[in-house]
């Protein structure tokens, strides 16, 4: 999968696809919705958090191929 250390990009999104599992873990669950529960007073941010979740999960999915990337995680394909 990823060698040695992850680039800033793949920590962030990793850290969104967690909490966006996490969330639905809750709201499978519990029916919480931990998200809106601290959000809720501001829905545009909510909505921008579930956005950048979605694009987290489509990155680690697809991986990253910038040059940093391919550098630090060596995620991108050699052509």
């Amino acid at each position: 999968m990823m060698k040695g250390k992850m680039c800033p990009v793949h920590m962030v999104a990793l850290v969104l696809v967690l909490v966006g599992a996490l969330n639905w873990g809750l709201v499978g669950l519990f029916g919480f919705n931990l998200v809106s529960y601290l959000l809720g007073s501001w829905p545009m941010v909510e909505r921008v958090v579930y956005v950048l979740v979605g694009l987290s999960a489509v990155l680690m999915v697809f991986g990253c191929h910038c040059k940093k990337c391919d550098e630090a995680c060596g995620t991108a394909q050699k052509m």
